[in-house]
């Protein structure tokens, strides 16, 4: 039995608004043919739920509309999921390498806001990351940046993966992270006045 198309309609539509989708880059492309060359367009497309799941695609087509459409439905097919911290960033620093591409993001306080530009900033916004600073370095091409941040993704860990992999608890784990945060702030303030002191 065939079910009604109103329901279909519905269930993408409910889809469509789960996703957060941001066009990264778009490029026009030619192909080069026996008559001269065909142009069409090469669109780069993030897509986010916004609670720690992401994907990205890039797609070529004939008009922008089209490659933007076939780069979304690309990348809601290949989606990672992100393990945040409290929601909002993320559980460690991290550098992620692709290419020439070279990105380090690093976990921020409540209130920072994402420090970071074009194609990371996409990125960022459609993971649902809320406090951030990330800082490319290298090629600044679209599609490396939007690459290496994906390879830091993948190399990140949660507290609870790592008690896992240990044997530990998860609060042996954050206390840890805690302790070594409040060490880095110490020595960070304690370097200031002998350097003003120096001048």
């Amino acid at each position: 039995m065939a079910r009604p198309e109103g329901n279909n309609k519905k269930r993408e539509e409910r889809e469509e608004s789960e996703f957060n989708e941001r066009l990264v880059a778009v490029n026009r492309v030619a192909k080069v043919v026996k008559g001269g060359r065909r142009f069409g367009f090469a669109a780069l497309v993030v897509v986010g739920d916004g609670r720690g799941r992401i994907g990205y695609a890039h797609a070529k087509a004939k008009e922008v509309p089209d490659a933007i459409k076939k780069a979304t439905e690309q990348a809601k097919r290949s989606m990672l999921r992100v393990a945040l911290r409290e929601g909002r960033t993320i559980h460690h620093d991290v550098i992620g390498r692709y290419g020439a591409g070279y990105v380090q993001l690093r976990s921020a306080p409540p209130g920072t806001g994402i420090i970071a530009g074009g194609p990371l900033r996409a990125v960022f916004e459609a993971l649902g990351i809320q406090d951030i600073v990330a800082k490319a370095i290298g090629s600044n091409n679209p599609y490396n940046m939007v690459n290496a941040a994906f390879e830091a993704f993948k190399i990140m860990e949660s507290p609870r993966t790592v008690a896992s992999r240990r044997g530990k608890k998860v609060s042996d784990i954050v206390s840890n992270r805690d302790v070594a945060l409040k060490g880095k702030t110490a020595a960070t303030a304690a370097e200031v006045p002998a350097e003003t002191a120096e001048e």
